[in-house]
């Protein structure tokens, strides 16, 4: 193994470094529910019209926050959603009755 050897300014630069890129690393990593998705990319990501995400926001299928006349949807809801509509996977195994 070698040894490195860095003068007291490199290592300052190398601490701060690594602070930012623990600052970024932090910011990526928040939790979904921090997270808020405006119209378009909801519909992207459901892969859903627009009449459809309204139909959905109208019947209160979806929670959302509206300043103005942008349309916004916390992650944690859009996951609640797709939770509350989660089928579990049917066995392939033939049954003998």
């Amino acid at each position: 193994m070698n040894a490195v050897i860095l003068t007291a300014e490199q290592y300052t630069e190398l601490v701060n470094r690594l602070d930012i890129l623990n600052g970024k690393l932090e910011e990526k990593s928040k939790t979904p529910t921090d997270t808020f998705l405006d119209n378009q990319e909801f519909l992207q990501l459901m892969n859903i019209s627009k009449r459809t995400a309204q139909t959905w926001r109208d019947e209160g299928i979806v929670s959302f926050s509206q300043i103005g006349s942008k349309i916004y949807y916390r992650m944690s809801d859009v996951k609640n959603l797709l939770d509350k509509n989660r089928k579990a996977a049917f066995s392939n195994k033939k049954r003998n009755f």
